[in-house]
C-alpha cells in the first residue's frame, strides 16, 4: 500500500507541475535528464519531421549580414531565398533532381561580375541538381542535419515565441572562440525551436518553426523559366 501510494503521489506532483525535463514521463524514476539527453532527444524529434521552416541570420564584426529562409521537407523538396545586407538576393527551388535559380539583379551585379546589367531581372534559371556541387554559389540542399556535438549544459528557462523552452550551452573543443546555445521545448514535442551561434566576430540566429505544416512547393510558370542543358 504505501508502494502504490508513493507511486500516486508522484504521478500526482508530475501532472501538477508539468515539468518536461524532470523525468516523470520515463519511468517514474524521478530523474532529470542531462542536457545531452535533452538534445539528443530535441535532435531526434527533429529528424522525424516531414516539413520544417528555417529562418537564418548570419552577422559579422566586418561588416554586413545575410538572412536565409529555407522552407523544406528534409529531403529533396524545398524553397529558399537567401538575402546579403548589399541588396543581393538568391532564390531557389529544388524539386528531386532539378534545380530553379533566380538571382535578383544586385547579386548578378556584384557576385557574378555583370556591371551593366540595368534591367531587374526575373528569370529563373532550370538546372539539374550537381551532387558533387552542394552549396556551391550559395545553393541550399534540402537536408539538414540534426546531431549533437561538444559538451552541454544546462542553462535557464525561458520562452521562445511563446513557448516555453530550456537553454542548452554548448561548447566545442574545434571552435573555443564561440558558443552555442540552444533552446529547446519543455512542452508539447521537445522540438528544437532556436540555436544562437556567439564569437567575437560572428552572431548567427537560426529558428525553426512550421513544423510538419503542409509543403506548397511548386516549379516557377514556364514563361519564367530559362533551361541550361548540363547545368551552369
Amino acid at each position: 500500500m504505501r508502494a502504490m501510494a508513493t507511486v500516486t503521489t508522484t504521478a500526482l506532483a508530475c501532472l501538477l507541475a508539468g515539468a518536461a525535463l524532470t523525468g516523470c514521463g520515463a519511468g517514474g524514476t524521478g530523474e532529470e535528464k542531462s542536457a545531452g539527453d535533452i538534445l539528443d532527444e530535441a535532435n531526434a524529434t527533429m529528424r522525424k519531421l516531414k516539413s520544417v521552416t528555417v529562418d537564418i541570420t548570419n552577422r559579422t564584426t566586418s561588416g554586413g549580414s545575410v538572412t536565409n529562409r529555407l522552407v523544406t521537407d528534409l529531403d529533396s523538396r524545398c524553397r529558399s531565398r537567401t538575402t546579403w545586407s548589399g541588396g543581393g538576393t538568391l532564390e531557389q527551388i529544388r524539386l528531386g533532381e532539378t534545380d530553379y535559380v533566380r538571382p535578383n539583379r544586385a547579386y548578378l551585379q556584384k557576385w557574378k561580375n555583370y556591371p551593366g546589367l540595368t534591367g531587374e531581372q526575373k528569370l529563373w534559371v532550370r538546372t539539374p541538381v550537381d551532387p558533387a556541387g552542394r552549396g556551391r554559389d550559395g545553393l541550399a540542399s534540402c537536408e539538414r542535419p540534426f546531431d549533437s556535438f561538444g559538451t552541454a549544459r544546462k542553462g535557464g528557462s525561458t520562452r521562445v515565441e511563446g513557448t516555453k523552452a530550456v537553454e542548452l550551452i554548448v561548447t566545442d573543443k574545434a571552435d573555443k572562440a564561440g558558443t552555442y546555445t540552444f533552446y529547446v521545448a519543455t512542452e508539447g514535442k521537445p522540438y528544437l525551436l532556436r540555436t544562437v551561434y556567439k564569437s567575437a566576430a560572428q552572431h548567427t540566429t537560426t529558428s525553426f518553426g512550421d513544423f510538419d505544416e503542409p509543403l506548397d512547393i511548386r516549379a516557377p510558370k514556364a514563361g519564367e523559366v530559362l533551361s541550361v542543358p548540363g547545368g551552369g
